[in-house]
């Protein structure tokens, strides 16, 4: 039985009048409190507390499906990772096909196939480390556009122009000397710039230094920046929309049918145990695979119509792109096994304006990735990510980077923004499934032939899915901002201004490239990539405001008004928190209880550290968190379990 009562010193008396001892000392005190429990649980059922029955209730319908420490059944695990690896799939498989035509490889199709498996691989192995040891989250990595930019401005450079002759596909052999040292040369560069700019994010990870940055930031920067990961990919959603809109309306259509309408039905599917041998058992398939079954009845119908010749066979006609033979034999061209392996381009160099390039690429990922955790603890049901957590993940991205840089993908890695808003569709915030999404990713980057598979895809299809995914992502932002006092004409200019100015910048100065000549390349290079990118420019602008504009009075009032007193609550390390805490963010295989053991743990920024006060028992729980409840000023509802 639940019954919903406000915190107070008077409750906790009424709760320990549950458990009344008749004695002949306190029988006459239980006996009154008792009528007075039994006269407030019926308001409570009957009065105005009924609302928040129904509330708890409706919050129940809603509660996640697994919860991020949680571990579905195996066919679970590779359905679910299926699908998280379907939603990367467009933005990974993008980076490679983009760079390549810096790299000369417009005509090398084996090539190119060769950087998807690399960085499908690298992808999944750096999942791997962030999910094991990095933030915890259940939160997938891959390529970063934020590197891709530099990257690209690099090799616009006069020097590494490509020849005339690697743009005339019959002039190229692309198993010639020539021709790999063009392309190779360059990857080098690349490689050796990415692998010293990642250096700067493992120190700033594992230093500690964003988790000291993270306490100038509050609701009023997270907000815009996880709002505008989601606003700032609007161009890449209808770019890949418009070669179709019909079939990227029916995608959206099927994953918001199956996320919001259908998630409440259940589905008998066969199943057999050695109790129950074989029996029917009842799933809630939709609101398990809203995206994975979206994708794949678009697909089917989209090569249903390829087959019968519905959509124009014309390369330049509207609607060519939802055909899912656009990409020729890809298939029977592929190679059934490929290994990657550190250094397979060559001994990677260095270049100065590369490596500042790509220091602003990797700043702008950090904010990002920051506003990724505290979206993907949201949605995954989670505790906030405490600094060590946050430390790791950032150093841990860090290592991700450099990897990457020495496998040669060509880019970086970061946290992908798209499965953050997977979880809030799916309502499955199992990091193990994340596990079995990286593991995918590796295998795909070892064999060739299922990448090839999923290149058949249709552009569309992709395009629809992103309609969905990247207004979750900008709602799950938004959602941070009731913490602040939205009342406040200071806050309502702060998250308006940072949110226009993210959206403004970035579009004026992506029309005029050339606008910003300060006749210093790689300072040129440095805030174009800043500029455009809308995250880092609303983030530093809600920052800049948040942390120097006054309140109405100094010093507590405005830590109530800007939202920090109540931020800081939510991120209080108490010992209920703790506890859940601990069971997210600490390192695996016992480390933290060996690490803990040693005084010298606190000093290190990344390692989790605990007093024995705060390593509380799960059995104790209940009584230390109606204490820390009854000292708190504020009068919120709580629920209290009464077991028979």
């Amino acid at each position: 039985i639940h019954h919903t009562v406000g915190r107070s010193r008077l409750n906790n008396e009424l709760v320990t009048a549950g458990n009344i001892h008749y004695n002949s000392h306190n029988c006459a005190k239980s006996l009154l409190l008792l009528l007075i429990w039994e006269k407030m649980s019926d308001t409570a059922v009957n009065g105005v507390r009924k609302k928040d029955v129904d509330v708890s209730r409706e919050d129940g319908r809603n509660k996640l499906a697994y919860c991020v420490t949680d571990i579905p059944p195996w066919y679970l695990c590779i359905f679910l990772g299926t699908q998280h690896y379907l939603t990367a799939f467009g933005g990974i498989i993008a980076v490679p096909l983009i760079l390549s035509q810096g790299l000369c490889l417009q005509h090398d199709s084996l090539t190119q196939s060769h950087l998807i498996s690399t960085i499908f691989f690298v992808s999944g192995l750096c999942t791997l480390l962030q999910v094991t040891f990095g933030v915890r989250l259940p939160i997938l990595q891959g390529g970063t556009f934020t590197l891709l930019l530099p990257t690209m401005a690099l090799l616009s450079m006069p020097e590494w122009a490509c020849p005339a002759w690697t743009q005339n596909a019959s002039l190229v052999n692309a198993s010639s000397p020539e021709f790999i040292h063009v392309w190779q040369s360059r990857m080098q560069t690349i490689q050796g710039s990415i692998m010293v700019g990642s250096m700067f994010q493992v120190l700033v990870g594992f230093s500690g230094l964003i988790g000291i940055f993270m306490r100038f930031i509050g609701p009023l920067t997270i907000a815009p920046t996880i709002s505008l990961i989601g606003l700032s990919l609007y161009d890449s959603a209808g770019r890949s929309s418009g070669t179709h809109w019909g079939i990227s309306v029916m995608t959206a259509a099927l994953i918001v049918l199956f996320s919001q309408y259908l998630r409440h039905v259940a589905v008998p599917f066969p199943t057999y145990s050695k109790e129950k041998k074989l029996h029917t058992s009842w799933l809630y398939i939709f609101q398990i695979f809203p995206v994975l079954l979206g994708i794949t009845l678009s697909w089917l119908i989209c090569h249903l119509l390829t087959v019968c010749n519905v959509l124009p066979s014309n390369p330049t006609a509207y609607g060519y792109m939802a055909r899912t033979d656009t990409k020729g034999d890809v298939i029977g061209q592929a190679p059934l096994f490929f290994f990657p392996y550190p250094g397979q381009w060559g001994v990677p160099s260095v270049s100065l304006a590369g490596v500042l390039g790509i220091l602003a690429g990797v700043i702008s990922s950090m904010i990002e990735s920051v506003g990724d955790y505290h979206a993907c603890a949201r949605l995954a049901g989670a505790p906030p990510p405490p600094r060590h957590a946050i430390n790791r993940g950032i150093g841990v991205e860090g290592l991700g980077c450099l990897l990457a840089g020495a496998w040669g993908t060509g880019n970086g890695t970061t946290s992908y923004s798209e499965n953050v808003g997977a979880l809030g569709i799916t309502r499955v915030g199992s990091r193990m499934v994340i596990v079995a999404g990286g593991f995918l990713m590796m295998i795909n980057g070892l064999f060739g032939k299922i990448c090839a598979i999923f290149t058949t895809i249709p552009i569309p299809v992709i395009g629809g899915m992103f309609l969905v995914m990247f207004g979750v992502i900008t709602a799950a932002g938004v959602s941070n901002l009731q913490y602040a006092d939205m009342n406040s004409s200071r806050n309502i200019f702060i998250f308006g201004f940072s949110m226009f100015c993210g959206l403004v910048i970035p579009n004026w100065i992506t029309k005029n490239p050339t606008a910003i000549a300060t006749g210093i390349v790689e300072l040129d290079q440095v805030l174009q990539v800043l500029l455009t990118t809308s995250m880092f420019v609303g983030g530093f602008m809600g920052f800049l405001f948040d942390n120097t504009i006054p309140g109405l009075e100094r010093h507590t009032r405005t830590k109530r008004e800007r939202g920090i007193t109540a931020w800081n609550k939510v991120h209080e390390d108490d010992p209920i928190t703790t506890m859940e805490s601990r069971k997210v963010y600490d390192l695996p295989f016992n480390l933290t209880e060996r690490f803990t053991s040693s005084s010298w743990v606190r000093y290190i920024p990344f390692c989790p550290s605990y007093t024995s006060s705060e390593l509380v028992s799960p059995e104790n729980s209940d009584s230390l968190s109606s204490i820390r409840e009854d000292e708190r000023p504020n009068v919120t509802p709580i629920i209290i379990s009464v077991s028979p």
